[in-house]
């Protein structure tokens, strides 16, 4: 089975790299769904979106909530570029919890920070 080289990362780290089967990602003009041999695109990552990589080795799927951005694909890679970026195991559940109550309680509700808090909590398997 072929396969993709993926790299995901941000200005601060290299978030996560390796083989994988395939990758979805939501862009600005909708979710895109990368397996090998897709064609060349570059597409820009929608805000506070989580990103899904389903390695080749069969292991878990890998999910990171990602700040604004972009995916590029070209010969079997994809490069996912993000200004932000965090794996879902890496997401402090509580504290995710509590910035979106935080985010969305009071006279005026920080749209910006509720995003993020959801994102961050889809990305660490919190059903919302």
């Amino acid at each position: 089975m072929a396969t993709l080289k993926v790299g995901l990362v941000s200005p601060e780290r290299e978030v996560w790299s390796g083989e994988a089967k395939m990758v979805v990602a939501q862009t600005t003009e909708g979710q895109l769904g990368v397996l090998a041999q897709h064609a060349p695109v570059l597409g820009v990552l929608e805000d506070d979106s989580v990103v899904k990589i389903e390695p080749a080795d069969g292991g878990e799927m890998v999910l990171a909530v990602v700040g604004s951005g972009f995916l590029s694909v070209a010969d079997d890679e994809v490069s996912v570029l993000a200004e932000f970026a965090e794996l879902g195991t890496e997401v402090d559940r509580d504290a995710a919890q509590r910035a979106l109550t935080e985010a969305t309680s009071g006279d005026a509700p920080d749209e910006a920070g509720a995003r993020r808090a959801r994102a961050r909590l889809r990305a660490a398997g919190v059903e919302l």
